[in-house]
């Protein structure tokens, strides 16, 4: 097992660690892609460990598997990625760490998408606050009913 630290941006430190035959050419390249997706302006102090396995089994569809624990600022981020080749695992890492929501330069922005859906008390108020307004106008007091005798006759209610 091999492990080596990877300077982003000289304060934030990832650890690349190795299992199994796994060439140092394909350790740079790693190295590189995380370093990529983890150094860009925005982002808050980024620190944490990359495991990279290779099996060695033969018979392995998927021989090269990934894993990424990877503290963003207060934010914890998981990647998990299985490919055929160490340079596709990289690249696969890269665009996952990319994409994470919490890698995010911008937090302030909401996510694109639907709203969260509300239930119980939350969407009741939601529905009473979408109803339609009085045809009449009258907002501050509730609509009178008046019965169809009253109506007919043309008394005030």
């Amino acid at each position: 097992m091999t492990a080596k630290d990877i300077g982003a941006r000289g304060t934030a430190a990832v650890l690349v660690r190795a299992e199994g035959e796994v060439d140092e050419e394909s350790l740079a390249y790693l190295r590189e892609k995380v370093a990529a997706a983890l150094d860009r302006p925005g982002l808050p102090p980024v620190n944490g460990e990359v495991r990279v396995r290779r099996a060695s089994a033969h018979h392995v569809e998927l021989p090269w598997s990934g894993r990424t624990d990877i503290r963003v600022g207060s934010n914890l981020v998981v990647v998990h990625a299985r490919e055929a080749s160490a340079r596709e695992l990289a690249d696969r890492l890269h665009d996952r760490l990319r994409s994470a929501p919490n890698t995010s330069p911008t937090e302030a922005t909401p996510p694109a998408g639907r709203p969260r859906r509300r239930r119980g008390a939350a969407a009741r108020r939601t529905r009473a606050l979408r109803r339609p307004p009085d045809p009449a106008g009258n907002r501050s007091r509730p609509r009178l009913r008046v019965s169809p005798d009253r109506a007919r006759e043309g008394d005030p209610p």
